[in-house]
């Protein structure tokens, strides 16, 4: 909550940036912002001097690797949208029919690997941080590719769908079975005609700490859901020190996510946008890129001519 209303503060400061317009110098700044770059020269000459790299992703990057959104046209799972199902209330109706849905997507992820943009990102971190510079990835995504990719310096604000929270005591524990438990074998077929399992709870994933047994729900926020505060606090920190921000392959639209990079962008640090479109915030940053990000960020992200490699 800290870190929204402090966010929040410095958000809504940047959108009266138009409204109030005393001097000429505050209306030249505003058109400056209201047509972002797109020199990648520009941001090249940033990127080779910036000493803490916070970058900021979302579904696109996920996207590019195959990996279903389950957002807008198209986007069910059977009949239902994610809305429909990551929720607490849906999972305490019907908790057999959710673990299907994540049991579903668990299993599509085995089959899923890092694109170009994962592997620019963790190469980006291992070669920068043999210089003494630091690169932190905030990621939207509860997939974990950016940690198969190699990411070591990894904040995940949403969760994973490879970890478990236990209803009753609130371990959470890793988890890469596959299937996650005998029931779901099988299971989770996405044919909007397949009949629901009807998995008893009992046979549901259950918590292996000593004398629990409680039913686990899968690790990740779920709408109406908080975020995790330490997270939180985590990424304030990361925010307040970065002085290069990129915002790759997200709408800028789900909060308080969306709030982090014009945080960012308003106390002046540069921020880069890569994104096949433009976003609600795109005329915040300082650069935008547009095309898929398995393309743009490589070359953005690649080993300047002026980096000393020790």
């Amino acid at each position: 909550m800290c870190l929204f209303q402090f966010t929040a503060r410095r958000l809504v400061s940047q959108a009266h940036c138009g409204l109030k317009a005393s001097s000429s110098k505050k209306q030249k700044f505003c058109l400056e912002m209201a047509r972002p770059s797109s020199n990648m020269a520009d941001f090249r000459e940033v990127f080779a001097k910036a000493k803490h790299i916070a970058i900021i992703t979302g579904a696109g990057v996920s996207a590019e690797s195959g990996v279903p959104t389950f957002r807008g046209a198209g986007g069910f799972w059977r009949k239902w949208q994610a809305q429909d199902l990551a929720t607490p209330g849906a999972f305490a109706r019907n908790p057999s029919r959710v673990w299907e849905f994540y049991h579903y997507r668990r299993e599509v992820m085995l089959s899923k690997h890092p694109n170009p943009a994962h592997i620019a990102i963790a190469e980006c971190e291992k070669r920068l941080s043999k210089q003494g510079r630091s690169v932190v990835v905030i990621t939207q995504n509860i997939d974990e590719l950016h940690r198969k990719a190699g990411t070591k310096h990894l904040l995940e604000i949403h969760g994973s769908l490879f970890k478990t929270r236990c209803t009753s005591c609130g371990n959470v524990a890793a988890n890469y079975k596959s299937p996650i438990c005998p029931a779901l074998a099988g299971k989770g077929a996405p044919d909007p005609d397949t009949e629901d399992a009807a998995i008893p709870v009992e046979d549901l994933p259950q918590c292996e700490e000593d004398g629990c047994q409680g039913l686990l729900r899968p690790h990740v926020v779920w709408f109406g859901e908080a975020l995790d505060p330490g997270v939180l606090t985590a990424v304030e920190k990361e925010l307040d020190i970065c002085d290069l921000c990129l915002v790759v392959g997200t709408s800028s639209v789900v909060y308080p996510a969306a709030m982090f990079a014009p945080q960012v962008s308003a106390r002046g640090v540069p921020v880069a946008e890569f994104n096949m479109e433009t976003t609600p915030a795109t005329n915040r940053f300082r650069f935008h890129f547009s095309g898929p990000c398995g393309t743009t960020l490589p070359p953005a992200l690649a080993r300047h001519e002026t980096e000393i490699i020790s």
